[in-house]
This record gives C-alpha cells, structure tokens and sequence, in this order.
C-alpha cells in the first residue's frame, strides 16, 4: 500500500548508507527536491544511477553522497562539464568516484531487463565502441538461433528508485505525461520506489497519448512537493531555468563556491510546502 509521507520522512525511511539508488528524469521531472533531503540527511557511500547525470548528481557528488556512478552520460546540458563530478573522478574531492559508464541504449535495455525481472539485458551494440575495453559489465555473446553476435550487460535493480510527476491521486496512483524518458523502468526495476508529485488530487485527469499510470502497488512513498523538480521543468506546470544551468558553471568550479551555494540555498530548512 503507498503511504503518503513527508519528504524529510521519505527519505529518512528508504534511503541508507550504502544503497543503489536511482533519481530519474529526462530533461524534466528531475527529482531535485528529494536529491537536497539526501543531502540534507547526509547519506554517504551511495551507489547512484542515472542515464543523464547533471546538476542534481553533480550536487550530490559534491556534497560526499556518493562513491560510484552507474551513467550513459554526464554533463551540464548546452553547458558543458560537471565540475564536482569531475573533480571527485580527477582528484578524489571530496571522495573518490568509481565510474561505470555505458551507451544510453545499453542502460535503457538494463533498466528494462530489471523491470522483467531479467538478469541482464541482451541488444544490439557496442561494436567498435571503446567502452568495452574499460567497462567488464560489458560481454558479448552468441545468439543461439541466429548466431549474432549481441552485447549483453546486467540489470539494473536499483535498491530504490526516485522520480518526481505531475500528480497522484488519493490511491497512489501516479500519472506521468511529457518526455518519460526510463522513469516507468527504472520504478518497476527497484525494489522500493518514492515519488514526487507537484500535486494530490481526486482525478488524474489523464488525457493525450503521451503519458504512463504508475498503480499504487508499484510505488511505496508519494510525497507532495510543488516545483519539486526545479531547476528542471514539469510539464504543463512550469518551465526550465535556463538561467541557472548557465549559472551553476561558475557556482560548481571552485570548491569554496560551491560550498556556499549548498550551504545557503540547499542545507537550510526544506521549503513548508514539503508536506506531509
């Protein structure tokens, strides 16, 4: 049965030290609001999981969170590098970072493969691709009815997974409508999954064919948190913040800087409209 729950309660509950855990989101829906309360609670030694680390996980590297990333792709998109993430893989600050890094068709194809309940996921790829001389998650076999050659890696199963949405109703039900990107994958793959919403309301209202229903019974936690996915966007609610992005560059390049942002504007109180 999904509880609904306070943010701070969330994450205190489901995230641990040590945990794989996967905060999704494709250009919008990125759980921001609930990526600061782990930062806030100062859960260390995570394994994280994204397809498109950016300003979020960049944050959390910088703030000791994590000691691996599991990624098809990282950067500060239209921007350029990830400045924490990279100081943590080039000089150890403020942790050394293990990187295990994958194509997007690879990760997608994982995260599919976990929600199957597969062990690993089997696609064509990575012929010619120099990742596979650096990542040992990557194999090759033989199809045995055609005799392909096919690239086959592991499922990911996150421990828990965290995506933010545009509502839930008072069941638990979660509608998802604008680029879903793998948030439907990456919660049926984890064993335990909290979601964000802007809103809680009686009716879905679910219209065009753009959109995904996650039931209750696949979700544990759903926590009201208007402009939850800010800087990021949510469709139908608010735009991107262009600015920021272009911001954040300056913010994150130097270690003192950045400090300071997270001190002032993500280590403060969360926001009341957090709610319960």
């Amino acid at each position: 049965m999904t509880s609904f729950m306070s943010l701070q309660a969330a994450i205190a509950e489901y995230v641990q030290d040590g945990m794989t855990i996967a905060l999704e989101g494709f250009t919008h829906l990125i759980p921001f609001a609930a990526g600061h309360e782990i930062i806030r609670q100062q859960k260390q030694q995570l394994c994280l999981i994204r397809m498109t680390p950016d300003l979020i996980y960049d944050q959390m590297i910088g703030m000791g969170c994590a000691r691996r990333l599991i990624f098809s792709w990282g950067g500060n998109p239209g921007v350029g590098t990830l400045h924490r993430l990279r100081d943590a893989v080039e000089h150890g600050w403020p942790h050394p970072l293990e990187l295990e890094e994958h194509s997007h068709a690879a990760l997608a194809n994982a995260y599919a493969a976990g929600a199957a309940g597969l062990p690993c996921a089997i696609f064509r790829g990575y012929l010619g691709s120099d990742l596979v001389g650096i990542n040992a998650n990557i194999r090759h076999i033989q199809c045995p009815f055609t005799g392909e050659q096919l690239a086959a890696v592991p499922a990911v199963r996150p421990d828990l997974t965290i995506i933010h949405a545009q509502r839930a109703d008072r069941s638990g039900n979660v509608f998802i409508e604008g680029i879903i990107g793998v948030q439907k994958e990456a919660a049926l793959a984890a064993k335990h999954v909290i979601v964000t919403v802007e809103e809680i309301v009686d009716d879905l209202r679910v219209p065009g064919p753009n959109a995904t229903v996650l039931p209750y019974w696949t979700i544990n936690a759903v926590v009201q948190v208007p402009n939850g996915a800010y800087p990021s966007y949510t469709h139908g609610y608010y735009g991107r913040d262009n600015a920021f992005y272009t911001a954040w560059d300056a913010i994150a390049r130097n270690r003192e800087t950045f400090l300071a942002w997270m001190c002032e504007h993500v280590l403060a109180d969360p926001p009341a409209s957090q709610s319960e």
